[in-house]
């Protein structure tokens, strides 16, 4: 796909400010959606244009995602200058912004016993445990087996005192903690002093970051469908490797 038209123009304006940051959401962005999280490999396009952005100087690139950090780096493969931010935006290099007590431990633990009942409940569910929230997978059961076990969470574990409910495809996922991509961009754009951030995201969970891209230059890319409030879409995870690779292009 050659990037031009509207998001062409965007893409060239925004790498041609003085100081930018580059991001993007992982799952459905720079790795395809796949029936087992464990198995997202990264676009190796996408990866050595991410690299290649954050050697260029007065770029920050940034991976900003749902999964753990500890996990988003094993599978990304990307490191340092590259920053991971997990757990949907709370999650950094020098932990969580908002801290685990042993009492928000404790209700995690909690919440990962009810997810893990319902697993074994609903053939096809699985639970993912993070540092600071859980998650329950649908994608693999029957229509009818992941919308009672998605109903179940949310009269559930999603309704009790100190949980925050983030919905996704085909997933909820209860944390202890504030979580925020949108949060998770202020504070990037603020370290590097960003005149201007380009942030791709393609789930719901990266609205709460379109909706913080209201500077002049700031580039909102949604990849697929579904209703969204990104300024540009674009179809898939090839698309975004153009991308980022048209990012690389024009700063060059």
């Amino acid at each position: 796909m050659r990037i031009d038209g509207p998001l062409g123009h965007a893409i060239a304006e925004f790498a041609h400010l003085d100081r930018v940051l580059l991001a993007s959401d992982y799952d459905g962005c720079v790795a395809p959606i796949v029936s087992r999280p464990e198995d997202a490999k990264p676009n190796p396009r996408s990866v050595a244009a991410l690299a290649a952005a954050a050697a260029l100087p007065g770029m920050d690139v940034a991976l900003v995602s749902g999964r753990a950090r500890a996990d988003l780096a094993a599978l990304s493969g990307l490191g340092d200058p590259v920053v991971l931010v997990g757990s949907h935006g709370a999650e950094f290099d020098t932990g969580f912004a908002d801290p685990v007590t042993a009492e928000k431990r404790a209700l995690l633990d909690r919440v990962i016993t009810e997810f893990e009942a319902l697993a074994a409940r609903f053939p096809g569910t699985s639970v993912e445990i993070k540092p600071a929230s859980t998650t329950l997978h649908v994608r693999n059961a029957s229509p009818e087996d992941a919308d009672a076990a998605l109903a179940l969470a949310a009269e559930g574990p999603a309704s009790w005192e100190g949980v925050h409910v983030t919905y996704g495809k085909a997933v909820i996922e209860l944390a202890v903690i504030e979580t925020s991509k949108g949060h998770a961009l202020d504070r990037l754009r603020d370290i590097g002093h960003a005149q201007a951030v380009l942030y791709i995201g393609d789930d719901i969970t990266d609205e709460k970051a379109f909706a913080r891209l209201n500077l002049p230059g700031d580039v909102s890319v949604k990849v697929g469908d579904g209703a969204t409030s990104a300024r540009y879409r674009i179809d898939g995870p090839d698309d975004v490797a153009d991308v980022l690779e048209a990012v690389v292009a024009s700063r060059s």
